[in-house]
């Protein structure tokens, strides 16, 4: 497999919680960080014990408009892989996640590489905001949706 193949493979799997799948992607010395709160998941284990015991879950699967050079719809029982590019070990993930409290979350997931495993992450979640009146002059709005 080429590294975006085993990103691509890691990232369907983690998105669709096949766990076994995910793991088996994961080096040894595998780590997902969250900068924004300041955690770290040191073990397979405890990344699935934070999914199944996330509040509100499980997730349930959730029809998604994605933009693109063609709008598509689709079915994300927990977040949408929006994009995925990188080259050699350093990859990223862009995702839209859609909580069972029905906040929507913009993520990027940063995915580095180690001997053609995942071997780190680093993840950042922003909810989406309404733009400012200020830069309307000067910008272009997305329709809703």
């Amino acid at each position: 497999m080429t590294h975006e193949d085993i990103v691509r493979r890691y990232c369907t799997a983690v998105s669709t919680r096949d766990h076994d799948t995910a793991e088996s992607l994961r080096h040894r010395d595998w780590q997902c960080e969250w900068p924004q709160s300041g955690e770290r998941v040191t073990s397979s284990a405890s990344m699935r014990a934070i999914i199944d015991a996330y509040p509100g879950g499980p997730w349930e699967p959730r029809e998604r408009r994605l933009r693109g050079s063609e709008d598509q719809y689709v079915l994300s029982p927990s977040g949408t892989l929006v994009a995925i590019a990188g080259a050699g070990d350093t990859w990223t993930a862009e995702w839209a996640n859609l909580y069972p409290n029905d906040r929507e979350y913009l993520v990027i997931d940063i995915i580095q590489l180690r001997d053609g495993r995942v071997y780190r992450e680093t993840t950042y979640w922003a909810e989406p905001f309404p733009a400012p009146e200020w830069r309307r002059p000067w910008v272009e709005l997305d329709p809703p949706g």
